[in-house]
């Protein structure tokens, strides 16, 4: 197995997209992916770039990546926050987790960033077992917020 794991490049988005269906199906939310594949490709490699990641790739077949964006902090200063994380289910237990996860460790140190921070669904056992591993704080007191907001165009 000929494993690599290095930055995404424009032309994996098309199977990042993919992977990013199936992690929706595992969530039991894929009604939830609406963006488009040129708003995802303009936003990771378009004139201001919102996000960056990693892909791991075997064989010359990306299986699994990791997808961030830089979040700030006015207590800590720079973060780097962890979108998306996913591998595969005929890759998993293969350790590309594992160097996916090395990988954005090395990115924040890079980058000076102070931390990383995620969410993770509280049924998805497998990927608490996984996070674990590396002593993250769980926390139980934050409750999750978000509205969504229309382009603004009026489309009637």
């Amino acid at each position: 197995m000929d494993v690599k794991i290095r930055k995404a490049v424009k032309e994996d988005c098309p199977r990042m997209m993919e992977l990013v269906h199936e992690l929706a199906v595992y969530e039991k939310a894929p009604h939830e992916v609406t963006i488009t594949m040129d708003h995802f490709v303009d936003s990771g490699f378009g004139a201001h770039p919102v996000w960056w990641a990693f892909v791991a790739e075997v064989d010359g077949i990306v299986q699994g990546f990791a997808l961030y964006y830089i979040r700030f902090s006015t207590w800590k200063g720079q973060r780097m926050y962890l979108e998306d994380f996913y591998v595969t289910e005929k890759m998993r237990g293969k350790g590309l987790g594992k160097l996916l996860f090395e990988q954005l460790f090395e990115e924040a140190k890079s980058r000076y960033f102070t931390g990383i921070a995620w969410q993770v669904l509280e049924w998805n056992e497998p990927a608490i077992n996984f996070y674990k591993k590396y002593n993250p704080s769980f926390d139980g007191e934050w409750v999750n917020c978000s509205v969504s907001i229309t382009n603004g165009r009026d489309d009637k």
